[in-house]
């Protein structure tokens, strides 16, 4: 009897802590990216579509944004066709980008769906061709090496960058309660399919509608210092300063710049967070701890 009482006083402990959050984010608009480990391991695809649904049950209003990297990846390996990469981005031909619409498109985006209704949610798969969403146009990649005395122009291919965001059915879905979950597909003024971004795509599409906060999942804790430790709370200002000291580099500046893009454009913050933690979006949205990430707002 002592350890259900117990357990019902963690639980009312909990909700209370929760209740002013509810309270402020109700009504308001969160765009998520979701991606890496949390859509790959079994617990942690549970957690985060309960976690959507809990979400939109109080009266917030989440939209979801894939990646689906590893998974392109992987049938383009069954199907004998050569990954090539520029510059970190997939190398896209109309054979690959058939493979990324039936991935993207079908196979990840339904699995996504099917498991937030299975937990109560009523998710809507959609690509950027869906009502016109995402309209695109082809990403030019410059490659500049120290002997040539002007940069080379690649061609990628499908591979795409968001000119315009129409959210007229975005705004129709979340005001009939509906989830959308949105793959990162774009199409051009002459039809073409584009595959984008992920964390680009949720940007824009946070930045459009000027969303409470926009989320990305990483298989990191977030932002680190030199040290080595996680930097929880930054303004737009001390990340152009870790830029500019090298702190942030690589692979991570991509992912920074969409985050500082949204929350100079209007969106009031950008979350990265490490999305190997169950459960990590309620932890970093609905908690009084430090959340599970780096939070990056343009005060001060």
């Amino acid at each position: 009897m002592t350890l259900n009482r117990e357990s019902a006083m963690n639980v009312a402990k909990v909700l209370t802590e929760a209740l002013p959050y509810i309270q402020r984010f109700a009504g308001k608009t969160l765009v998520i990216k979701y991606g890496g480990n949390a859509m790959i391991d079994e617990e942690l695809k549970n957690s985060f579509a309960r976690d959507i649904v809990l979400m939109k049950t109080v009266g917030i209003n989440p939209i979801v944004v894939h990646g689906g990297g590893p998974q392109i990846g992987e049938l383009l390996n069954k199907l004998n066709i050569e990954s090539r990469f520029v510059n970190g981005m997939r190398v896209t031909d109309s054979a690959t980008m058939d493979v990324v619409e039936m991935v993207l498109g079908g196979l990840v985006n339904k699995d996504i769906v099917g498991l937030i209704n299975g937990n109560g949610g009523k998710a809507v798969g959609l690509t950027g061709q869906d009502g016109r969403l995402i309209r695109a146009r082809q990403l030019k990649v410059k490659h500049q090496a120290p002997e040539m005395q002007a940069p080379e122009i690649i061609d990628i291919g499908h591979v795409g960058e968001v000119e315009r965001v129409d959210t007229q059915v975005l705004e129709m879905l979340v005001q009939s309660d509906f989830i959308p979950v949105i793959a990162p597909i774009g199409v051009g003024a002459d039809g073409s399919s584009y595959n984008i971004n992920a964390d680009l795509v949720a940007g824009k599409i946070a930045e459009v509608l000027k969303a409470e906060k926009l989320i990305l999942l990483t298989n990191i804790e977030g932002l680190l210092d030199k040290q080595g430790k996680v930097l929880t709370g930054l303004t737009t200002t001390q990340v152009d300063a870790l830029i500019e000291d090298g702190t942030i580099h690589g692979g991570m500046l991509p992912k920074i710049g969409c985050a500082l893009s949204a929350v100079n454009e209007g969106v009031t913050s950008a979350h990265i967070i490490d999305g190997r933690v169950p459960h990590a979006t309620l932890l970093e949205i609905f908690s009084d701890d430090a959340g599970v990430g780096t939070l990056i707002t343009n005060a001060g």
